[in-house]
């Protein structure tokens, strides 16, 4: 029998994975079916956010059913831990006589570990062990500098992504064919594994992500929508929280229910000379697919940020003053600047966050309050229901600047000038702060001073004075400079 591992890869498009195993399947006419192990302590440990957990399990019994119709069983397993998984998987192997097991690789240090274990497991019982990358776009470790080392500034990986992208190009997995020519060689299924009947349910703690539609309507509706209609204003809109100037897209890529290479094929097809133009408006949003690629790299290239480790080594010495009550106030969207409180409103109630106000509001949490950027990392990782470590690592250690081509640490995001820049009238302010919703557009961005002057209480204090902080936070990043 040949074993498919399902990990985050819940999807049978590009799925390099599955077309090994279902090509090898065919070749040799053994039968192929499908696994997924849950880790609950693992997944608490890593504070894996429990939508996100949830969308995946929506996810997987989509994939389970699509395989079922190809005479694929998916096989659903519960173990604590990354240790107790190999156990589990071990033991499915010993159980249906697996010959090969084929995986998509994960990029995090423990996900590595345990495929290096589980690989050696598999050697030691003469199993048969394949892994791929599924991903990114371009293959990780391809694009490199003169030296032969990993880009630490983005505009040049930028640059050359985009030669290598145009000189190589990139394979798409034609894994539905693979899967298709494996159904119609009717390979018979030994007793003891069946087609699963009824839904997989994960014992890990959920909360309800059926406001975010399945892949299926995404492909079919919500890219095409994109495509066509948004992505040519995505440069003007992109920084726009009150309209939908952004793909949404993030989710599924994090859980890979969709191929990042996919998507960049697709936006080729649509924008044939995109890779040779970067000033086309469409590139915009290829950009931020490179720069997802950019963080993987580094993830890649220097493993121990998996560790929470500042890539930028000066500011270790860094003493965070993490004051509890400001922290508190900035997890709660109290801070009483309304751009932040907002923002924050939006992550508790959608799980999920503007990208625009993802950099004001981890600016203001290091910046303002001084408070760790772990912190804020975690936060986000308990509540997101797109993340994953290469982008938040990424993406928190750039606004603290302490990263990889980071913001420097004299850029202090102003709250209040961000708020009327992007949401001059103050519409996205109002959805998710009603007691602003009777403020004039001016006032709204920042109303203390009509609300000590009206005696109104419809709104909570500032816990910092911008100015202060702001010299506070220079003060601070300078003792390391």
């Amino acid at each position: 029998m040949i074993l498919y591992w399902i990990r985050t890869d819940v999807r049978l498009d590009d799925n390099p994975a599955l077309e090994a195993a279902a090509n090898l399947a065919v070749d040799k006419n053994e039968p192929l079916v499908a696994l997924f192990v849950e880790t609950p302590e693992q997944w608490e440990k890593h504070d894996r956010a429990p939508i996100q957990i949830d969308f995946l399990e929506r996810h997987l019994n989509l994939v389970k059913d699509k395989l079922a119709e190809l005479n694929v069983p998916l096989i659903f397993e519960s173990a604590k831990d990354f240790d107790a998984q190999i156990d589990v998987c071990t033991r499915i192997c010993k159980e249906h006589n697996v010959t090969h097991v084929f995986l998509n690789q994960e990029l995090e240090i423990n996900e590595v570990n345990r495929d290096s274990a589980f690989k050696n497991r598999l050697n030691e019982n003469d199993i048969e062990y394949s892994s791929y990358e599924s991903d990114v776009v371009l293959p990780k470790g391809q694009v490199l500098n003169k030296q032969h080392e990993m880009y630490r500034v983005f505009t040049p990986f930028k640059r050359e992504w985009l030669s290598v992208a145009i000189t190589q190009g990139f394979y798409l997995a034609d894994s539905k064919e693979s899967l298709t020519r494996y159904f119609n060689a009717n390979i018979s299924m030994p007793d003891g594994v069946a087609v699963n009947e009824g839904s997989i349910t994960f014992t890990a703690t959920k909360k309800d992500s059926s406001n975010w539609p399945l892949i299926t309507n995404v492909r079919s509706e919500l890219i095409p929508d994109f495509y066509e209609r948004i992505i040519v204003r995505y440069p003007e809109d992109r920084d726009i929280p009150s309209i939908e100037g952004t793909s949404k897209l993030s989710p599924y890529l994090a859980i890979g229910a969709l191929s990042p290479k996919r998507l960049v094929s697709q936006l080729m097809f649509t924008v044939p000379n995109i890779l040779d133009n970067t000033s086309l408006p469409e590139f915009g949003w290829l950009n931020q697919l490179i720069w997802r690629d950019f963080y993987r790299n580094l993830l890649f290239h220097y493993p121990e940020l998996c560790k929470h480790n500042n890539f930028n080594k000066k500011y270790d010495g860094l003493d965070w003053p993490n004051n509890g009550f400001l922290f508190k106030a900035w997890k709660e969207g109290k801070t009483g600047y309304p751009i932040v409180d907002a923002a924050m409103r939006q992550l508790l109630e959608t799980g999920w966050m503007h990208n625009r106000l993802r950099m004001v509001v981890a600016s203001f949490l290091t910046k303002h309050l001084l408070i760790d950027w772990r912190l804020g990392e975690q936060f986000f990782a308990q509540h997101l229901i797109d993340v994953d470590l290469a982008n938040n690592n990424g993406g928190w250690q750039w606004a603290a600047g302490t990263g990889c081509d980071a913001q420097p640490y004299f850029r202090i995001f102003n709250p209040i000038s961000q708020s009327q820049k992007f949401d001059p009238d103050g519409t996205f302010l109002r959805k998710y702060l009603p007691e602003l919703k009777n403020f004039s557009n001016k006032d709204i961005h920042f109303p203390h001073k009509v609300i000590k002057s009206e005696k109104i209480k419809a709104y909570w204090p500032a816990i910092v004075d911008h100015k202060t902080a702001r010299e506070n936070a220079l003060d601070f990043y300078k003792s390391k400079e």
